[in-house]
């Protein structure tokens, strides 16, 4: 378990920008509002509308027949409006494989109930199950039902900026089949974003629409050059590069998720918390599995603080180093209960409600504070230790470690005002010592012992501490010389007990709670022997 801050979660116009980021929809009659310039269709009536009947296409208005209209029902959860019930999403997609194997973006799958797919502008629909989705690279793969399908194929040539390019779909939810012309304005696109972290992307300048994603962006031949997932407000387009579809496409079609967990996720960042918003939860995956549902926001994942930078790169990255089917020590945000839980995907087990200082304290902590909106990470200058602190506290001090008028070890302390954390109780600050030799004499309970305030404080009483990295005692001092401020002590041990270390915080205000369930969060010792 690693305790993480209560953040009060505010979610105003999230979705709005969701929709707008990624080109999708998340109802059928959602009106485009991004770009703010009018967008002019070129439709395939203006090339050719014949369509072929089976095979490779070879023709920009053969691509028809194999572009999909995807509508993808079921319950998600959004920010600002909550649960949508029965709600249908829109998307487009491609057909890659006459077995009906069609490409899309996860953002349009993951999470629906079912899927119903149009092919070629048609007017029935035809059911489709998912093979196979990637989170980070936004790409899914469905198996739709029927065989002898018109496809695509892939474009084997340079991608080079200015060629021309035509973005294939059906956009804002409806029925017209649509051809948006533009040119390749940059070869090689920055790729992260809030939904996603593609590696591969290109920019462009066909005005794609809500309803475009998923969708082929094609040359005049009808050949594939890359797929259709986001716009911006300023009216700049992006798609998915056929390199990052290469890397991940053949294990998708085989029925397996590529750098994911299992949910429809998208970044956010406010007013001092961060995290993956989960829109929606693909049955039977790891996220599942550990109970994790719409709504809840993903803090921790392996121990990093995820999104504070606003997207998806930490978490993707994370997932692109591991198996999917490893463990991953996680820690998520339920707004709808106030309540963290912890607990490692792929175990069989389901998260648990976590402990939090924040949550713990916080009826002992009278006084209350500005919250800390950024956080950066310290270290001693032998670069053994580390821990996030908030950006205030910029009095720093790193050196030796010493105790009982005998060096033990190595240690870094941070405060606003260092003199004022050691001469005052309203002035916040962090202690955090390590020592490879202490636990040679001193037990956990003599270290704590040591520290303690019996004439300045209230004891508060010792408990297990357990963060999964570090075991032992905690203790809180209350009522310091008669004010509302708290001393809380970490003295713990790594399993293998190779060395002992201490975390000692002056809490002041609320705020100094988030501060120190962030420490906790976050401290690592990395000790040389």
């Amino acid at each position: 378990m690693r305790a993480s801050a209560v953040r009060a979660i505010v979610f105003a116009s999230i979705i709005s920008l969701i929709l707008a980021a990624c080109g999708g929809s998340s109802d059928e009659t959602t009106v485009a509002t991004t770009p703010d310039t009018e967008t002019t269709l070129a439709t395939a009536a203006e090339t050719t509308t014949t369509v072929a009947t089976t095979g490779a296409v070879g023709t920009l208005g053969d691509v028809k027949g194999a572009t999909v209209r995807i509508v993808a029902s079921g319950t998600f959860v959004d920010p600002d409006y909550g649960t949508q019930l029965n709600s249908a999403g829109s998307g487009s997609g491609f057909i890659i494989d006459p077995a009906g194997i069609a490409v899309t973006n996860n953002h349009v799958v993951t999470g629906a109930a079912f899927l119903q797919v149009y092919v070629g502008g048609e007017t029935e629909p035809r059911n489709a199950r998912i093979l196979g989705v990637s989170e980070c690279s936004d790409l899914a793969v469905i198996d739709i039902d029927g065989d002898g399908y018109p496809y695509v194929e892939w474009f084997d040539g340079d991608v080079t900026a200015g060629m021309d390019i035509y973005a294939i779909g059906f956009p804002l939810g409806t029925e017209e089949y649509t051809v948006l012309d533009g040119v390749v304005s940059k070869e090689r696109a920055d790729g992260e974003s809030w939904w996603s972290s593609v590696d591969n992307v290109i920019e462009h300048t066909a005005d794609i629409l809500p309803g475009n994603s998923g969708g082929p962006v094609v040359t005049k031949d009808g050949k594939v050059v890359a797929v259709s997932y986001a716009s911006d407000a300023e009216g700049q387009t992006y798609a998915i590069g056929r390199a990052e579809a290469f890397k991940v496409l053949d294990t998708l079609r085989g029925g397996a998720d590529v750098t994911s967990i299992g949910i429809n996720g998208q970044a956010i960042v406010g007013d001092g918390y961060s995290g993956i918003w989960v829109a929606s939860v693909e049955s039977g995956s790891p996220a599942h599995q550990a109970g994790i549902r719409g709504g809840d926001v993903v803090t921790l994942l392996e121990g990093l603080v995820l999104a504070t930078d606003g997207t998806m790169a930490d978490y993707c990255d994370i997932l692109r180093s591991h198996d999917s089917a490893d463990p991953f020590a996680i820690e998520i945000y339920r707004p709808d209960t106030g309540e963290f839980l912890d607990g490692t995907l792929n175990s069989g087990n389901e998260l648990q409600v976590a402990f939090s200082f924040s949550t713990e304290l916080d009826d002992e902590i009278v006084a209350t504070g500005d919250t800390y909106t950024e956080y950066v990470e310290i270290s001693d200058d032998s670069f053994s230790l580390y821990v996030d602190v908030p950006i205030e506290w910029t009095d720093q001090q790193s050196g030796i470690w010493s105790l009982a008028d005998t060096d033990v070890g190595v240690q870094v302390l941070a405060s606003p005002d260092l003199d004022g954390y050691f001469g005052t109780w309203t002035t916040p600050g962090i202690f955090f010592g390590a020592s490879t030799t202490l636990g040679d004499s001193w037990t956990i309970d003599e270290l704590l012992d040591y520290h303690g305030f019996p004439d300045s404080c209230v004891s508060g009483g010792r408990d297990a501490y357990d963060d999964g990295l570090y075991a032992g005692l905690w203790e809180v001092w209350d009522a310091c010389g008669g004010t509302d401020s708290s001393i809380v002590n970490v003295a713990a041990l790594p399993a293998d007990g190779s060395f002992m270390v201490l975390v000692q915080m002056q809490v002041v205000t609320d705020a100094d709670l988030d501060a120190l369930d962030q420490a906790l969060a976050t401290f690592v010792a990395i000790m040389d022997f």
